[in-house]
């Protein structure tokens, strides 16, 4: 008997992954498990992609709806791209190929909140034929010992009509019991989630699936998307340094103790650096509720720093993949890995009292925050879990370099051209330049803070659409709307958002 297939009675349903796509029609719903590029399916999205090429060929449609948990990675969401296979796509994905595909409107999008996309799927808003899930085993009585991610994998087995799981053999077997895996009661019966410290486990090391559901299952060797993390560079550092600087205050004022730093970071490098930032300071007992394990994660836990982490994911370079499969063992004793209805869900957020760090694109002079649509208008990635965290943190902040495009687009502009994030939560943002800290401030006070962390070379340009603002009849929050949008305008037409 297989040590990855341990129940005798699906040893019959082994197959290839083109074999399993013929599960697959068009028009279909497909959900896959998958977040931050850990433990998506590595086959199948293949096997669909070239099925879906042979019936463009032969002057057929087909076209599939994709759910996942969060982005996959290009064997998975890029070569489905590439083969026109997607019709629509929620709730995050990352792909370049994807993601021109969105924005020429070849493909439709929708951004959700990563908390809420499980909810929609469990309330029965949205119609399940297959689930595509990656294992890392399936146990004697059938469960499901998920791999490097748990992500939506619960309510979308729940809701499937069929299920296909890919056991994956690159994953380490001593990720069996890594997993909490609670299931959300539907409503009206849903009860509190018992969870007030980041390290509380509440439910099995696995998913309890019905076997009879289960229609294939494939074998795959393959790695996580695993994308290495650049050098924290001068920039990333700063940044690094002001956040620190920002808790320390916070030590200082005493709403923060150096044993009592509860975090959740986004992905990137800047937030890895952020955390690199960390092993060198005076905090210990550090803890996470969080959505990914990434590098500066493990090191913390190497170091003692951080006690425990709780997610739903890995987000890891290929070294610290490799690391995580050698000592999974080690680490298990240390991470928690959940569904991420409850990893992100925002009754344990608010009562654990997290710090959160995320990613923006831009933030206007009111702490209005843009972290999805560049111009408005060209989607990048999407919200991900960073609207979950910000709403319900006890402290939301957001991390950016003041410019990009090597100064030709400055992170801190008149009015941001979308907003995820309004002026009512975010709290504090940071740049290279310093953190303004915007908590008890009117958004006149916020002003000044806000572009005090703009780069050097934007600031005349933002005072001077301030007094412009100031002019008008309505001033709690001023605007001039007639240039509100002019950096974005200058860009467009110019390649710049420098006016002068």
């Amino acid at each position: 008997m297989s040590e990855r297939i341990a129940n005798a009675a699906l040893q019959g349903k082994v197959m290839s992954a083109e074999e399993a796509a013929q599960f697959i029609d068009n028009g279909a719903t497909v959900v896959m498990s998958g977040f931050t590029g850990a433990g998506y399916p590595k086959a199948l999205p293949t096997a669909i992609a070239e099925r879906a090429k042979k019936e463009h060929a032969a002057g057929n449609e087909y076209k599939i709806n994709v759910l996942t948990g969060a982005s996959t990675a290009p064997d998975c969401d890029g070569v489905l791209a590439e083969a026109d296979a997607i019709n629509y796509r929620a709730p995050y994905q990352s792909d370049p190929s994807m993601r021109k595909a969105i924005n020429s409107a070849s493909m439709k999008y929708q951004d959700i909140h990563l908390s809420h996309m499980g909810m929609l799927v469990q309330q029965n808003f949205i119609d399940v034929d297959v689930a595509v899930i990656e294992a890392v085993r399936i146990t004697e009585e059938g469960n499901v010992i998920p791999s490097s991610a748990v992500g939506n994998n619960v309510e979308y087995m729940d809701a499937a009509d069929k299920i296909i799981i890919e056991v994956n053999e690159w994953q380490s077997l001593e990720l069996e019991g890594m997993h909490d895996i609670w299931e959300m009661p539907k409503l009206p019966n849903r009860v509190p989630i018992p969870i007030t410290k980041p390290g509380d486990r509440i439910g099995t090391p696995y998913i309890e699936v019905d076997p009879e559901k289960i229609v294939a299952i494939v074998k795959t060797d393959e790695a996580d998307r695993n994308a290495p993390f650049k050098p924290a560079d001068e920039i990333s550092e700063k940044i690094a340094g002001n956040f620190l600087d920002f808790l320390e205050g916070e030590v200082a004022a005493g709403r923060l103790s150096y044993d009592g730093y509860i975090m959740q970071s986004g992905v990137g490098n800047v937030p890895n650096a952020v955390m690199a930032g960390l092993l060198d300071s005076k905090f210990n007992n550090i803890q996470a509720y969080t959505e990914v394990i990434q590098d500066g994660m493990v090191d913390l836990i190497d170091s003692g720093k951080m006690t425990v982490a709780s997610a739903t994911s890995f987000s890891l370079s290929p070294e610290y993949a490799h690391k995580m499969n050698e000592e999974a063992s080690n680490y298990r004793e240390h991470i928690i890995l959940r569904p991420q209805q409850i990893s992100n869900h925002p009754e344990v957020i608010r009562r654990v009292g997290l710090i959160a760090t995320n990613g923006m694109i831009e933030s206007d002079i009111y702490g209005n925050i843009n972290s999805t649509n560049v111009s408005g208008s060209r989607m990048m990635n999407g919200i991900g879990g960073s609207g979950d965290f910000t709403r319900n943190a006890y402290i939301s902040s957001f991390i950016s370099p003041s410019e990009a495009k090597d100064g030709k687009i400055s992170t801190i502009v008149p009015f941001a051209s979308h907003i995820d994030h309004t002026e009512h939560d975010a709290m504090v943002v940071i740049t290279e330049y310093g953190y303004a800290d915007l908590r008890g401030l009117a958004p006149r006070d916020r002003v000044a803070k806000m572009i005090a962390i703009a780069h050097p070379d934007y600031r005349a340009q933002l005072e001077e659409y301030y007094e412009r603002a100031l002019k008008g009849k309505n001033l709690h929050t001023p605007h001039d709307l007639g240039t509100a949008f002019s950096f974005h305008i200058n860009l467009a037409e110019n390649g710049t958002m420098r006016l002068n």
